[in-house]
Order: structure tokens, then C-alpha cells, then sequence
């Protein structure tokens, strides 16, 4: 196939992925309260633990363009569970908050019950890309993931519940750059990749007011920091991105 019309098939799926999208915005009536701005240091990514990283890894430095530190916030008041609680859904039954007509996940290696470090799935959204990722990361309130070689993104994905006063808090918190020029394509210029990403992560976030039995305080939280330097990624002297600590970054 020749390469223009690689992209033309590319663009054709990722435009049925995005209609499916519009279709659920049109019919979405919780608000969506959505910030984004330049990053710094802060945005660079946690350290990934040495035990479960190896070749097939895709770290954030290794994508193309722009990296992106994307987080995804639900306060829930009146939940039935606490932050255990809910994250052992989530663990349990990970692919209940996806948005089905968009995503679908499978199990590669290990999940047979409940995910845990090592264990590896395969995202697969519109468009010629899987998304394989792999748990680095798991315990009562969080679970980590990097992705692996073949998705479209290079990065890492954190999940995490915690309690604030009376209140339950769910987050997402995701930082990603482009896997490939194509990809920084559809995903910074033409947004098309940018707005289903939003689409599943503020999907995953309403299905986790849903399973909590709480209802949602003021809608879905989304921050967006963007390093657009490439120099920036390895930030000042002793912070490596996918290195070591780079401070807090509530």
C-alpha cells in the first residue's frame, strides 16, 4: 500500500472513531471543564520501576513532538465504597469502563482474575494501531501502566482513587507524547486521536462515579500541560523524564 493512501485509510478510520465520539458529546450532558497550558518541570513523568522494563517499552522520550501530562478528575460524594474499594473494580474488571462502541481490551499476558504487576493488554481503538501496554505498578489505590512498542502513544498511565474529606476522588493522570509523525499528526494538528483519548478517559472516569453508587460533584476536571521543547523533556540538571522523582504534581 502505498503511502498516501496509508494515510487516507488511516484518516477514515480515525474519522469513524471521531463520529462516534461526536455522536456521544451530542448526547453528553455532564460538563467538561477543560484547561490547558504550557508545562515545566512538573509535568515530566514518574520513574518507572527497573524490575518490569525492558526493550519492548515505549518511554515518553521516545515518541515524536510535543509530550503531553493530561489529567482527568471526578469528585464523588455519597459513595458506596471507599478508594480500596473502587479500585479493586477497576482492577478486576477493567474493560466495564471503557467505552465499548470505541475501545475494546484483551489480556496478552497474565489478568486471569484481577490485573497485576507484569501483566500486559492490548487497547484497541480506531485506526491501523493496538495499544499495548503493560501494569508496572499496583496496589490498594493505583495502577500503573506504560505503554509498549506499537501504540500509538509513548508514555505512562496512572489510575488512582483517594478520599478527600467526605468526598471520593478518582483521577486518571497520563503522560504521553506521539509515537510516530503521523500520530503527532492526528493528534496535535488534527486532534482527531486527541479528542478520543478525551472521549475514554472522561467515559472511564463517569464509569467510576457509576460503580462507586456516589454521584458526580461538578462534573469531569481536565488539565492539560504541554512541553512543546523537546530539550524540556529532560528538564533541569537531575531530572530525567521516566527517571527519578520530579516533585509533586497535585
Amino acid at each position: 500500500m502505498s503511502r498516501s493512501r496509508r494515510v487516507l485509510v488511516v484518516l477514515a478510520r480515525w474519522l469513524l472513531g471521531t463520529a462516534l465520539v461526536t455522536w456521544r458529546y451530542l448526547w453528553e450532558t455532564t460538563p467538561l471543564h477543560r484547561t490547558e497550558c504550557p508545562g515545566d518541570a512538573r509535568d515530566l513523568p514518574p520513574r518507572l520501576p527497573d524490575g518490569l522494563i525492558d526493550d519492548r517499552v515505549q518511554r515518553s522520550a521516545d515518541g515524536y513532538g510535543q509530550l503531553f501530562h493530561r489529567r482527568f478528575r471526578v469528585r464523588i460524594a455519597g459513595a458506596g465504597v471507599d478508594a480500596a474499594g473502587l479500585m479493586d473494580r477497576v482492577v478486576h474488571d477493567f474493560k466495564h469502563f471503557v467505552p465499548s462502541e470505541v475501545v475494546h481490551i484483551h489480556t496478552t499476558r497474565g489478568g486471569a482474575r484481577s490485573l497485576c504487576a507484569g501483566d500486559e493488554l492490548v487497547v484497541e481503538m480506531p485506526g491501523p494501531w493496538d495499544g499495548p501496554v503493560r501494569v508496572v505498578h499496583r496496589d490498594d489505590t493505583s495502577l500503573h501502566l506504560v505503554t509498549l512498542h506499537g501504540h500509538l502513544e509513548a508514555g505512562q498511565v496512572w489510575f488512582r482513587a483517594f478520599g478527600d474529606g467526605d468526598q471520593l476522588v478518582f483521577e486518571v493522570e497520563l503522560w504521553a507524547a506521539p509515537a510516530s509523525r503521523l500520530v503527532h499528526l492526528l493528534y496535535a494538528r488534527l486532534r482527531l486521536a486527541k479528542e478520543i483519548q478525551l472521549n475514554m478517559w472522561v467515559r472511564f472516569c463517569l464509569a467510576a462515579v457509576e460503580t462507586s453508587g456516589g454521584r458526580l460533584v461538578d462534573g469531569v476536571e481536565i488539565f492539560t500541560h504541554r512541553l512543546d521543547d523537546l530539550g524540556e523533556r529532560a528538564g533541569p540538571a537531575g531530572l530525567v523524564t521516566d527517571g527519578g522523582p520530579v516533585g509533586d504534581r497535585r
